[in-house]
């Protein structure tokens, strides 16, 4: 891209991963800007990390819709207003609609090395399995759980001694380079899906590490 890349990103809590994204972009080598941050809660971190850095905010809370459906629609046209070039969900704990998934190419993050144990406790489930590598996933989002094509993967071993937390933030360091680095290379280079298969520029290589 000739301009900075506009980023929507999406919060439900402390945005440590928005907050990388935000330093990053402080670079304008990085060629990605942040142009609003939305959260489907007031009150959190997420947002007030946007506030110190002048980033305009959004909040669309799913109670205040008498349908799920009506809430798709409100906060992709809430996303659409900032005509982004990408959407991030970092840390975001909804799962968006059509509206939003036919919009915009909406990356997220998970804490495991996919299609092995998506959900919510990725963590959890990789320790439970006694797995001795796992790791976090960048992925385009579908209307799946964890489910949509693998852009980037990075490997994190697991310790003896590790439990849920100490193992989580391990990853969570990791999650936060590997998605900055996507994040980037996607707005620079651009990126092609084929089927299940992402590609970001001229890269014939597989994205994962």
């Amino acid at each position: 891209m000739s301009k900075a890349g506009r980023l929507v990103v999406l919060v439900s809590g402390s945005g440590t991963n928005l907050q990388a994204l935000l330093d990053a972009s402080a670079d304008p080598s990085y060629g990605a800007r942040v142009v609003a941050v939305g959260a489907d809660r007031a009150g959190i971190e997420g947002l007030s990390r946007a506030t110190r850095a002048d980033i305009p905010t959004f909040v669309e809370k799913l109670g205040d819709y008498a349908t799920r459906a009506d809430w798709d629609t409100a906060i992709a046209a809430r996303i659409a207003a900032y005509e982004p070039d990408l959407v991030v969900s970092a840390g975001f704990m909804k799962i968006l609609g059509t509206p939003t998934l036919d919009a915009f190419p909406l990356l997220n993050t998970h804490p495991a090395l996919l299609p092995s144990f998506p959900g919510a406790h990725g963590v959890r489930d990789a320790l439970a399995h006694g797995v001795k590598v796992t790791g976090c996933t960048v992925i385009l989002a579908d209307q799946g759980v964890d489910s949509g094509p693998i852009v980037a993967q990075q490997a994190v071993p697991v310790l003896a001694g590790d439990d849920e937390k100490v193992l989580h933030e391990r990853i969570k360091t990791v999650e936060r380079r590997l998605l900055v680095e996507t994040v980037g290379r996607m707005v620079r280079e651009g990126w092609t899906v084929s089927g299940r298969s992402v590609r970001i520029g001229n890269d014939t290589r597989g994205e994962s590490t």
